[in-house]
């Protein structure tokens, strides 16, 4: 008889399916998590355990590989045992997990999964890695710090090089740039939104929620699932970073003069920022557009506007770039463009693997494009919010000059940066703008 097989452990072996997912699939970690989990049909702490192993091994493997690539005899290895490896790894320099649980488990892993094959190079591979601890092997892999810091921090603290160097330039220097980073490696917390008219903060700080300090409609959730909370399952709330919500309340929060009946979200999906602005727009008497140009996220957005009154809200599917209505038509207007993402990494750790300097190039002609037609689309004297979920200066203040410096019909009347290592936040920034009053 040969061998009995232990039962793989089901947290791991969900952990490892979402990393397949994101590798195989470019889905994003924390969208195939909950599908994951519930195939897997964890809970609680099995839950928390294949959450932690996921995003972890995800956010640190630009430290992980050099550390396995140190440990292998041979240069090439398949990309289904370094999945298993980068577990591994995880447990053995980032958690609590006795060495001897982490290894074996993650033969067991690849054996069920891969095969009996690479169960000895996994096994060999992490004995050597579980011999020293984190510290030890940043000084062994990483560049060194007084010769190369941008460099050792990119390897200690996995963020690929050039997003090292975009981070410094945005901060304005160093001194702040590993605490920027370490914080990018931070699980965030779970922010709850109380959408205004349709649920107060209360009653999220009644499901277990701390009031937030800088939104007066968010509450910090300590744990547990956010749709067992009634607010968020009915939709009177929702799951919203406290810097998403200040930039729906840089708009909503904007003085204007004269009318203030139509509100523009150019760039709606999948909702969060459209919900609130639509359930204050509707304390209001004012109507909200959100617009989104690709099908699918227009349905995330009407999933995400279902409890607001449908007097208040039209959800629209469209080219944002050939807007279908008149110049002018607006008075507050909301351009949250597709952006890099750099300020989200806590949130989407794969991100800052797939993102390349190449892709801002991409990225800023259109941001440029969408806040034209953004102060195109808003009346004179109407306001216009600029957003981006990234803090890279070409994305952020540099779109911004580069518009109104070929206008002349619009100036900037405000702005702000947020992140995470100061607020606790996304990175978000965003810039008021006001159209020009006619002469």
């Amino acid at each position: 008889m040969g061998e009995r097989r232990r039962p793989v452990d089901r947290p791991r072996h969900a952990a490892l399916d979402v990393l397949t997912a994101v590798r195989v699939d470019d889905a994003y970690a924390n969208l195939v998590l909950p599908q994951v989990l519930r195939k897997h049909r964890l809970e609680g702490r099995d839950a928390g355990l294949a959450t932690e192993l996921a995003s972890g091994a995800i956010r640190m493997q630009g430290l992980y590989d050099p550390i396995i690539d140190a440990c292998l005899t041979r240069p090439r290895l398949q990309a289904e045992v370094r999945d298993v490896l980068r577990l591994g790894a995880h447990q053995l320099l980032s958690m609590r997990v006795p060495d001897h649980a982490a290894i074996s488990t993650s033969v067991d892993l690849v054996r069920a999964t891969v095969g009996q094959g690479p169960s000895g190079l996994v096994n060999a591979v992490l004995r050597k890695v579980s011999r020293r601890d984190l510290a030890s092997w940043v000084d062994e892999v990483a560049p060194d710090a007084a010769a190369d810091p941008h460099g050792h921090l990119a390897v200690a603290q996995s963020h690929p090089r050039w997003v090292v160097d975009a981070l410094a330039e945005a901060l304005g220097g160093d001194d702040e740039l590993e605490a920027l980073l370490t914080a990018d490696n931070a699980a965030p917390r779970v922010t709850l939104v109380a959408r205004p008219g349709l649920a107060e903060v209360g009653e999220l700080e009644a499901a277990g929620a701390a009031r937030t300090s800088l939104s007066p409609y968010g509450a910090v959730l300590a744990g547990g699932d956010p749709s067992a909370v009634p607010a968020v399952a009915e939709g009177r709330a929702g799951v919203q970073d406290e810097g998403s919500q200040l930039v729906a309340l840089a708009l909503a929060d904007a003085p204007l003069a004269g009318r203030d009946q139509r509100w523009l979200d150019l760039c709606a999906g999948p909702g969060g920022k459209a919900a609130l602005l639509a359930a204050l727009a509707a304390q209001r008497g004012a109507h909200l557009v959100a617009h989104e140009r690709q099908p699918h996220r227009a349905a995330l957005v009407s999933s995400a506007l279902r409890a607001v009154p449908a007097s208040a809200v039209h959800v629209v599917a469209g080219d944002g770039t050939r807007p279908a209505w008149v110049p002018g038509t607006f008075d507050r207007v909301l351009v949250d463009a597709p952006c890099s993402g750099l300020g989200a990494l806590r949130r989407r750790p794969e991100s800052r693997w797939r993102r390349s300097p190449d892709d801002l190039d991409v990225l800023v002609a259109l941001q440029q494009v969408l806040l034209d037609v953004a102060i195109d689309s808003v009346r004179p004297g109407g306001v216009v919010v600029y957003a981006t979920c990234s803090p890279v200066l070409a994305e952020t203040s540099e779109v911004v000059s580069a518009v109104l410096a070929r206008r002349g019909d619009a100036d900037e009347v405000d702005r702000f940066q947020l992140w995470p290592h100061r607020e606790g936040t996304d990175a978000m920034f965003a810039a008021t703008l006001r159209r020009r009053p006619l002469a």
